[in-house]
């Protein structure tokens, strides 16, 4: 089993640094989502950890062995692209056996090798199709056969479902995690800017952004224990709602003033003194309609998107910059201009510092 470690790693385009001293270990056998925004770095890192990009400063391991030198063909990794990258002229069969012929492996080794991937990637019935005849999740699963094959230390995977339409990318989702779970001793890493696959495929989620790591950890730790603003808003769709408000007594615990009410948080004194302005979070999902009416604050019904399974209502609440939204099951029947009181369960708020910190977890 191999592991990836991580030291101080920079790098740097000319004068412009794009990626600013990432230290991250990932363990033998882990399955790591590098997970931001467009440009945040996620995919310059993995390609560093391939080799495709040299490594400005810092120590890179794979295996506990340096590889900042090492040319990609010799760090023991396999790559899956976006784009499938297929010969279009050899046979799903040829296409997954290439990298080991290239690397003059006996002929025995190589169908071994090839029928073992198309039995678990169940690509059996299409070896000797050419890969125009595939739709694009059997081509997907082609490029990961071919890198199956080659029984590498570490897979890097660089979005391959970005090409998919809704219905492939979740069936071929489903697939990567049979895949995982087939081969538990091999570590993986995933780049992906969809935090759905992200939940649902990591054993832990590096969250970029700017170059940097905002936080590392399993999905339901960076669901419900944001460590910063970035975070609490990036994971979770719709993204968590954020409100000014201001500590009106520090205790034991923390009462806040929001809108036309009052929350009470566990959160102790350390969080800061009284008449100190924060930022109050909230999921959409975790507010609900209060039954009396005297609810933490007052929203006015702007849009309502009926979606079957849930409804997502949008309203306008006084001080709010953005609309706050209100995630509930099922069709719900409310009109565009009613006034609602939403409140929310104590243990599912946050609060931020000036900073953008979360004060729940100092």
């Amino acid at each position: 089993m191999t592991g990836v470690l991580l030291k101080n790693i920079k790098k740097s385009y000319g004068v412009t640094e794009v990626i600013h001293g990432i230290d991250l270990e990932i363990e033998p056998g882990e399955f790591v989502v590098f997970v931001g925004p467009s440009g945040c770095g996620k995919s310059t890192l993995l390609r560093m950890i391939a080799g495709l990009e040299s490594i400005t400063d810092g120590d890179m391991y794979i295996d506990e062995q340096r590889v900042n030198d090492i040319p990609p063909s010799q760090r023991g990794i396999a790559m899956v692209f976006q784009s499938y990258a297929l010969y279009p002229h050899m046979s799903v069969y040829d296409n997954m056996a290439f990298g080991m012929k290239i690397a003059k492996a006996p002929k025995a080794e190589i169908e071994r090798r090839v029928k073992a991937a198309a039995e678990i990637l169940q690509l059996e019935p299409y070896l000797d199709r050419l890969p125009k005849a595939l739709s694009g999740g059997q081509r997907q699963r082609v490029a990961i056969g071919r890198a199956i094959v080659r029984d590498p230390k570490v897979f890097l995977f660089d979005e391959p479902l970005s090409n998919l339409d809704a219905a492939l990318r979740v069936a071929t989702r489903i697939e990567i995690a049979k895949l995982k779970e087939s081969m538990p001793d091999s570590t993986m890493v995933y780049v992906t800017h969809d935090q759905v696959e992200a939940m649902t495929l990591a054993d832990r989620i590096v969250v970029l952004s700017a170059g940097r790591i905002e936080q590392v950890g399993n999905p339901i730790d960076l669901y419900e224990r944001p460590a910063n603003l970035f975070v609490a808003q990036f994971i979770g769709s719709p993204a968590m709602n954020i409100q000014p408000a201001k500590i009106e007594k520090a205790g034991e615990k923390t009462t806040v003033t929001l809108g036309n009410g009052t929350a009470e948080l566990p959160i102790p004194s350390e969080a800061g003194s009284e008449g100190r302005t924060v930022k109050f979070g909230v999921r959409p999902e975790d507010l609900s309609i209060a039954s009396n009416g005297n609810g933490l604050f007052d929203g006015r019904v702007n849009i309502v998107e009926s979606l079957g399974e849930v409804t997502n209502v949008y309203l306008d609440v006084e001080n709010a910059p953005e609309p706050v939204i209100l995630k509930l099951q099922g069709v719900q029947k409310l009109g565009r201009g009613e006034t609602i009181s939403l409140a929310a369960d104590p243990a599912k708020m946050h609060l931020f510092n000036e900073q953008g910190r979360s004060l729940l977890y100092l």
